[in-house]
């Protein structure tokens, strides 16, 4: 054939022969011979591909206009007549996707958003294009991908945002949802065939560094999970409620929950009444979520894998789906749930002397806020708290102020750091970033918590069952001895030579309380503590000052209290969803995985609020704020702001002309020429020199210290400059320095 077969030609082969639609099957079926015949019908096939008439999937050509005979659809849902139709899931024709009757037998079950695999018959005549009857329904449940799109001419691909990844997807022209090239995206997979898997965009993020961005990037970053796999969700919607037989009876007593306003889940309630011989009995009523997410199941590997939920300001990646830590779970008001229960008997003066263990089913009196029931402790009680006064809200209080009395005695750390909070706009920006209230109701409930984890720990180790405790080993030698160097430094005392207590560092803290170098001795306080982990033998809790500690109180967010329950059940012989033999077998890899997805969501945590930080103070370049060094490095000083509790970084080459000297036992920077002594805890007034919320990093100058301009700026010196302080005369400046 000496010349090109026409467009018409080509479409019908390529209807006629669906399984030889490569460019080399069409130009064998026209004759078509010769290099320059070859490039002709390589153009006039990209030239279709343009116009829409083809599309090429691999090597392959299929009509665009013609639905594969096995396609992927959508169900939209029955029209006004009580007819199922639907949409394919990929269309690459001109024009809106061609209607879809489905023939699907009530026995299907099939509502609007199932996806299906189906077998297309063409019709003519009628208002839609083609018959479909069910093959199989397919996950509901897609994967989620996130990426910076990138157009071509084909439609376009994602590209992940994690440098560890490196798969890219497909987007078909008709699946990009108008995303423009360089936005970040999120898309859900659709098919995985040869080649690069493909995916539909279904939500345009805009700038990688904008605010509705920020949670997701780190998210991604950091690799936790936050999609769950379909069978783990065909689990949990198949969950019903828990039956009553065999449990004891609590809907009796008046258990209320305590949360903040926008709590998505509740997960423990609390009562307390007097005693007969002058004390308490306090209640703590756990949602009972070893019933649901049993030992092997899909959820348990999956909560497991995840650990514990993470919390961002603008969205949470909960530990299990939805439909258990946000219904069947959750401790809703006036709804029946399962629960493990403690019954703690307080004395007069708040030591715990005896505690009884129950699985139950309760009923919610009340789901009440933290600052509603301090409201009405205070005595300005609303409408919903007045009734709860005296039955509720009074004996929990005087409960509370007996717990408080034992604390005291026991001296548990007593570090002070005020906690911002992020607050976000509907449009997913930075509001406002507060202090958080710490309020009594917030100490009322932390204190009765810790209680019931003290009572869970000692109760198995009376069982004799394997758990987690949740261990605080005391802080390092090398540690003790730099925050010994800060306390000298700035004026107070640490005792040595003794074993180290809570109460030593707590009068330490008391001597800076209320000081100039209050916030200062708080943070490094907090910095020389070792990290609290999860480990299946008893090492104690060095900040809490206890002895025997296990986390109960949580299991709806963190998988270490699943443990605690299941070994709870296990101990009390209430069921047989206990400890397996798995859970007994690798508890020292369980300990491992879940205390290294806690550090895991502290991390992306962290990072989110130094972003939204970031973004937040980004149209605020060139503003002064005064603040705190909190670090300092061999690079530079890092600076706590007093206003947003953002950190910054007053590189070291921005601080003049002259070397500073690095001391890292004295945590300082020494001026070689002019003697200027930097440390941490000095007052200073910085300006704001840049703000990166991709990164969350800020740069700082350095204006202030102390209240005070700089000294004059040196000229840099050369290799014959001054030499490095003695040691001993560096502290001794430190010390003027800070007095």
């Amino acid at each position: 054939m000496d010349q090109l077969p026409s467009k018409d030609q080509i479409l019908q082969w390529i209807a006629d022969h669906p399984t030889q639609s490569a460019k080399r099957d069409i130009a064998k079926a026209f004759g078509i011979k010769g290099s320059a015949l070859r490039i002709e019908l390589k153009r006039l096939l990209k030239e279709m591909e343009a116009e829409g008439q083809l599309a090429k999937k691999k090597h392959s050509y299929h009509d665009a206009s013609v639905l594969p005979p096995v396609s992927i659809l959508r169900i939209e849902g029955p029209d006004d007549a009580g007819d199922l139709f639907a949409a394919p899931l990929e269309w690459e024709g001109a024009g809106d996707p061609p209607r879809i009757l489905m023939r699907a037998a009530p026995s299907d079950a099939l509502g609007a958003g199932d996806k299906v695999l189906a077998r297309l018959s063409a019709v003519e005549g009628e208002d839609y294009a083609y018959d479909a009857r069910l093959i199989r329904k397919i996950g509901s449940n897609p994967l989620r991908v996130l990426g910076i799109f990138r157009a071509t001419s084909e439609g376009g691909r994602i590209v992940p945002i994690d440098k560890g990844q490196d798969k890219e997807w497909i987007v078909g022209r008709n699946d990009t949802a108008d995303a423009r090239d360089g936005e970040l995206v999120e898309a859900e997979s659709t098919s995985k065939r040869m080649g690069l898997p493909r995916a539909r965009i279904v939500a345009r993020l805009g700038d990688p560094s904008a605010p509705r961005a920020i949670s997701l990037i780190a998210i991604h970053q950091h690799g936790i999970p936050d999609h769950f796999p379909d069978p783990v969700i065909a689990e949990a919607e198949a969950a019903r409620p828990a039956p009553e037989d065999g449990r004891e009876d609590l809907r009796d007593l008046a258990l209320v929950t305590i949360d903040p306003p926008d709590a998505r889940d509740h997960d423990d309630a609390v009562f307390a009444e007097a005693a007969p011989d002058g004390g308490h009995i306090v209640w703590v009523a756990i949602a009972d979520v070893a019933h649901y997410v049993t030992p092997g199941s899909q959820l348990d590997r999956e909560a497991r894998r995840r650990g514990n939920s993470t919390y961002f300001p603008d969205r949470v990646v909960p530990m299990l789906p939805d439909v258990l830590s946000g219904d069947l779970c959750s401790l809703h008001e006036g709804v029946d749930r399962p629960c493990l229960a403690v019954r703690m008997h307080l004395a007069a003066d708040g030591s715990m002397v005896g505690h009884r263990f129950v699985r139950g089913i309760m009923r919610s009196a009340a789901s009440l806020t933290y600052a509603e029931v301090q409201a009405a402790q205070d005595g300005a009680p609303s409408e919903r708290t007045a009734p709860l006064m005296g039955p509720v809200i009074a004996p929990l209080y005087a409960a509370y102020e007996a717990a408080k009395a034992a604390r005291e005695r026991r001296q548990p750390l007593d570090l002070e750091l005020p906690e911002r909070r992020i607050e976000l706009t509907e449009e997913g920006t930075v509001a406002s970033v507060a202090f958080r209230d710490r309020l009594d109701a917030h100490k009322l409930i932390e204190e009765f918590m810790i209680l019931a984890n003290v009572a869970a720990a000692e109760e198995l180790i009376r069982l004799r069952r394997p758990l987690l405790f949740r261990v605080h080993e005391e802080p390092s030698a090398e540690k003790l001895e730099t925050l010994r160097e800060v306390a000298e430094a700035s004026g107070f005392t640490l005792a040595k030579g003794q074993v180290l207590r809570t109460s030593h560092l707590n009068r330490l803290l008391a001597q800076a309380r209320g000081g100039d170098y209050d916030e200062l001795m708080n943070i490094t306080t907090l910095r020389s503590m070792t990290q609290a982990y999860y480990y299946p033998e008893n090492l104690g809790h060095f900040g809490l000052s206890l002895r025997n500690y296990a986390h109960f109180t949580s299991p709806i967010r963190r998988y270490s209290d699943l443990i605690v329950h299941r070994a709870l059940i296990s101990g009390h012989g209430w069921g047989e969803d206990g400890l397996s033999p798995f859970d007994i077998e690798n508890l020292s890899d369980t300990a491992k995985q879940i205390s290294d997805t806690e550090r895991r969501s502290m991390m992306a945590e962290r990072d989110t609020n130094d972003r939204y930080l970031a973004a937040w103070l980004s149209d605020r370049v060139g503003a002064e704020f005064s603040g705190r060094v909190s670090g300092v490095q061999r690079f530079g000083l890092f600076v706590k702001l007093d206003e947003s509790g953002a950190d910054g970084l007053i590189p070291i080459r921005s601080l003049g002309h002259e070397f500073f000297h690095f001391d890292g036992d004295a945590q300082v920077l020494i001026g070689a020429d002019s003697g200027l002594t930097l440390g941490i805890g000095q007052r200073v007034l910085v300006r704001l020199t840049e703000a990166v919320p991709v990164t969350g990093g800020l740069m700082l100058e350095l204006l202030e210290l102390e209240g005070d301009a700089l000294p004059r700026k040196t000229q840099r010196r050369g290799k014959g400059g001054p030499r490095k302080p003695a040691k001993l005369e560096r502290k001794r400046r430190v010390i003027r320095s800070r007095r």
